[in-house]
């Protein structure tokens, strides 16, 4: 198979349906179209040989100065262990060296054994300086 990430947003549909089958937490159609609208960066895969179905997404969210997130990191199941994941970040830091100002602070919530990937890209744990807490509005 052949892949190609480029910067562009998913559809509001495509972008549930990759959120809820990577098993990350599902999102309203309303969240999902506020969401995409006010990305500041977003890539999608590409899978060449097959229509250029979307097989996976990361996006960039924040004020583009002060305070940026990694966010939506995912690729389809079936398609994971080929390096997706770290052409999407390639991508999205790309666009962190190019666009964002020193002293921007861009930060992400590793799942699992992902802190690896990121790693990659200089993100480091920031324990016990900071601690990470998160809500979700129910």
């Amino acid at each position: 198979m052949k892949y190609k990430v480029i910067y562009s947003l998913p559809t509001v549909e495509k972008y549930r349906f990759l959120r809820e089958t990577c098993g990350l937490f599902p999102k309203s159609e309303k969240a999902a179209t506020i969401a995409l609208k006010n990305s500041l960066c977003s890539v999608i895969v590409l899978d060449t040989e097959n229509d250029n179905e979307i097989i996976g997404m990361g996006r960039l969210v924040g004020d583009g100065g002060c305070h940026c997130q990694v966010v939506d990191i995912c690729v389809l199941p079936k398609h994971q262990k080929r390096g997706l994941g770290k052409l999407i970040m390639t991508k999205l830091n790309d666009f962190i060296e190019r666009e964002l100002p020193s002293s921007c602070y861009i930060n992400l919530i590793a799942d699992g054994d992902a802190y690896d990937l990121y790693a990659q890209y200089g993100f480091e744990p920031v324990w016990p300086k900071s601690r990470g807490m998160g809500k979700v509005k129910k």
